[in-house]
């Protein structure tokens, strides 16, 4: 039971009524993430404009849902694993790079996805105060420096939802429950 109201666009806020609207037009029903932040109208457009932009930028979106699901799971948010997951898969993701990342393990099938995982990683971790030595790796890989940019704004979206999740306590949607996860027991130090 979340901690907040979950509203529908029925008895939302007026102004978030059309985002939810909106939000139920794009994936069928309205994910109940959504509908805990219709109770700020502005928190909601916030959200959906950055996650609307995010997908606008220079990653693809195999990449963005990478970046989506490592820094959900450095934020160890169940709700925000399992929905990436499922979008993840969607989106042509490799069941093994998921489960990868889903188990805080290195992505040894595609060198590039682990290197963007590794930096979103640091990003999160390190709280964006990342070693010069992992710019250059990131860099290395194949990505730009406006790559950097769109990794930091993929974990700024995604962390606006990870902490709320957390505080609410998000019931995660049948939709999303194939994927459901918690954090795994990791027997070596990150």
């Amino acid at each position: 039971m979340s901690q907040l109201t979950i509203f529908n666009e029925n008895q939302a806020p007026a102004a978030s009524r059309p985002l939810l609207a909106r939000a139920k037009t794009t994936y069928g029903f309205i994910p109940n993430v959504l509908g805990e932040l219709a109770a700020s109208p502005t928190a909601l457009e916030s959200y959906m404009t950055m996650s609307q932009t995010f997908a606008k930028g220079g990653l693809t979106v195999i990449e963005q849902q990478v970046v989506l699901l490592t820094t959900s799971f450095a934020n160890n948010c169940e709700y925000c694993v399992a929905v990436h997951s499922t979008l993840a898969l969607e989106a042509g993701l490799e069941r093994d790079v998921i489960m990868a990342i889903r188990d805080g393990e290195p992505i040894r099938s595609d060198a590039r996805l682990e290197s963007l995982r590794q930096f979103t990683l640091s990003i999160v971790r390190e709280r964006g105060l990342v070693e010069r030595s992992d710019v250059d790796a990131f860099l290395k890989a194949g990505f730009t420096k406006a790559n950097v940019l769109d990794v930091i704004h993929g974990v700024t979206v995604k962390t606006m939802t990870n902490y709320l999740n957390h505080i609410a306590e998000t019931p995660l949607d049948e939709a999303f429950q194939a994927m459901a996860w918690s954090k795994p027991i990791l027997s070596h130090a990150h």
